[in-house]
């Protein structure tokens, strides 16, 4: 049991690393292994992981319907909830919004396919994570099966951060457990990927028990203003009308038109 609510951003600049697979996987396999509640945050505007969980029948983890100006305040009322695991997936490209979540986070996962492409767009999000001053862990993602390129990417990841010693490797399982809403895990628990899954989050939890937790009030900037209302000597531009402090945990997300 994690001792007190710990946050895990899932960043990556890349696109298709893998982050929405891993945080809908990582917060079941949590909730399994006795480390929940967990909540579910997705601030990427494609809204993969939300998809997801809206077609998911379990109601754990749950679903924090929410977004960058008031995620400060919505991570309390978690906190406040009893929350003990928030895990947040970002959009794939190095944006504003991945500077302010990211600097919300106890730890920052990023997953990164063991390929060239993938490995030269590592250092515009590391330089992100370093920027903020957080705990990193390297995670080798949709990789082959006894490929040597699998190896090379650990070493080649190890010279800038800590690389999980857990492969993720490609399976059609995977896809095809996100269909519905669902993890390898409870599709297949005795199978390869599952145990995959498992053993990485046995790691990372060791790594998160490691970490001193921070208090969230620390990554908000001092002239954010509180939500709903004008807050004296903020210009209008600052003012965000009908926003609300609280947001929807645990239901179901409005789907795009």
């Amino acid at each position: 049991m994690l001792s007190s609510m710990r946050i895990i951003v899932l960043t990556s600049q890349k696109g298709g690393s893998g982050k929405t697979t891993l945080s809908g996987h990582l917060a079941v396999q949590a909730e399994l292994a006795g480390h929940g509640p967990v909540a579910l945050i997705d601030t990427d505007p494609q809204g993969s992981l939300a998809a997801w969980w809206n077609a998911r029948a379990a109601d754990a983890p749950v679903f924090a319907q929410t977004n960058v100006q008031r995620l400060f305040y919505d991570l309390e009322e978690l906190r406040n909830r009893g929350t003990r695991l928030v895990i947040i997936d970002t959009p794939p490209a190095v944006t504003g919004t991945i500077r302010n979540v990211v600097a919300f986070a106890d730890l920052v996962v990023i997953p990164t396919r063991p390929s060239p492409h993938d490995l030269r767009a590592v250092g515009a999000t590391l330089d992100i994570v370093e920027g903020k001053g957080k705990p990193l862990v390297f995670v080798v993602n949709d990789a082959t099966p006894r490929a040597r390129i699998t190896s090379e990417a650990a070493v080649a990841l190890s010279q800038h951060g800590t690389v999980a010693p857990v492969t993720i490797h490609h399976r059609t399982d995977f896809a095809s457990s996100m269909i519905d809403g669902r993890t390898v895990m409870e599709c297949d628990a005795e199978g390869r990927s599952a145990a995959e899954i498992v053993e990485l989050w046995s790691y990372i939890a060791q790594r998160l028990q490691k970490i001193q937790p921070r208090p969230v009030a620390n990554a908000m900037p001092q002239d954010r203003p509180v939500f709903g209302r004008q807050e004296p000597g903020l210009p209008a531009t600052e003012f965000v009308p009908g926003a609300v402090v609280a947001g929807g945990f645990g239901r179901r997300v409005a789907q795009q038109g």
